[in-house]
């Protein structure tokens, strides 16, 4: 499936994929955004020397995963001698704001860890659940239980029920042997309060907390650190111009596209933006509702994984949500959203000044 040659922009809401569930496993990677990414290509903030000292304690962290036996055969498959468990936590949990860089310093811990991509997995805390919906529970586990480690971007705490399915999925991991690390994220203006965000996520994990060593990473959004805001939403026709003359790009009516998400499951929204090289979108507007809100938030995850720039009309992005969803239980999500939206604005920029 691809974007459409210049003058033909295609529509997502034409799209449903279906998403089979191997590609589900397949796809536990980190995203094209992180393909590239070290731990040497991680610029510390000078003022911020918990970054450095981030870098040092993960890069460490993944030199202690070895374990392949000598010619390259893997001890886990000797089953007559169980090996020592190993000394220390197991889970590294990576604490701070948005912004910080914490999915590069994850992704760079799987690209650091000593073992071949089919025995890493990598995925937000929302892919994890939506492979446990696709393989079911005990498979999940048995799929998972031959990793050396899993990632988890994006740890939500906010859904008791998932929290507590992924937490004994952890369980159960942890005792197969496997590695973990984990990041989410703290409130902005929390970040002088202590360790807000390791506080919920190790009392949540509650049996699993001796597993994880908090890694707090201080430091403000590097997407809006010393670059210019993003620019103003554009009017119809200059979006819709550029869609035409823009190859691979798509072309939707906001309120639409909203609509078409609900009847897509949220794991297939990375499949539904496969070949898509920029989103045009005329006519957004404050979401509706929370349900409507949780759906825009994953479409812009898959869209930040895969660096497709947003060019839009209508209102700002930072007017999506209203008042009342940023203060409530959700806010940590449309935060990331925002951030990650008005990063992928900026990028879009270019597509229109090439045409003037």
């Amino acid at each position: 499936m691809t974007g459409g040659p210049a003058g033909t922009p295609v529509a997502l809401t034409s799209r449903a994929p279906h998403v089979p569930a191997d590609r589900l496993v397949a796809e536990m990677v980190p995203p094209p955004r992180f393909d590239s990414v070290r731990f040497d290509t991680y610029i510390p903030d000078p003022n911020q020397p918990s970054q450095t000292e981030a870098v040092k304690i993960l890069d460490g962290f993944a030199g202690g995963l070895g374990g392949e036996a000598a010619g390259g055969r893997k001890r886990w498959f000797r089953r007559e001698t169980k090996p020592a468990a190993p000394a220390g936590p197991r889970g590294v949990y990576l604490d701070g704001g948005y912004g910080v860089g914490k999915t590069h310093l994850l992704a760079s811990l799987w690209h650091a860890t000593p073992a071949a991509p089919e025995r890493k997995a990598f995925g937000t805390f929302v892919e994890l659940t939506n492979l446990v919906g696709a393989l079911g529970f005990q498979q999940t586990v048995q799929t998972l239980s031959g990793h050396k480690l899993l990632c988890i971007d994006e740890f939500e705490l906010d859904d008791p029920g998932d929290t507590v399915l992924v937490s004994t999925l952890l369980g159960k991991l942890v005792d197969a042997g496997v590695a973990l690390a984990a990041t989410s994220n703290t409130l902005p203006g929390k970040l002088g309060e202590g360790r807000f965000a390791a506080a919920d996520f190790l009392r949540e994990i509650q049996g699993l907390s001796a597993h994880f060593r908090p890694l707090r990473i201080d430091g403000e959004d590097y997407r809006h650190r010393g670059l210019p805001q993003a620019p103003a939403p554009y009017d119809d026709g200059t979006v819709e111009r550029v869609a035409h003359r823009t190859e691979g790009a798509s072309l939707d009516a906001f309120p639409d596209l909203l609509d078409h998400l609900s009847k897509v499951h949220p794991s297939r929204y990375g499949a539904m933006c496969d070949g898509v090289r920029a989103v045009c979108l005329t006519g957004v507007r404050a979401v509706p509702d929370q349900s409507t809100a949780l759906r825009l938030v994953v479409l812009a995850d898959r869209l930040y994984d895969r660096e497709v720039p947003v060019l839009a009309s209508g209102r700002p992005f930072d007017e999506l949500f209203s008042e009342e969803m940023l203060n409530g239980g959700y806010r940590k999500k449309y935060f990331r959203a925002i951030s990650r939206l008005t990063a992928l604005a900026r990028d879009a920029k270019p597509l229109v000044d090439t045409g003037e």
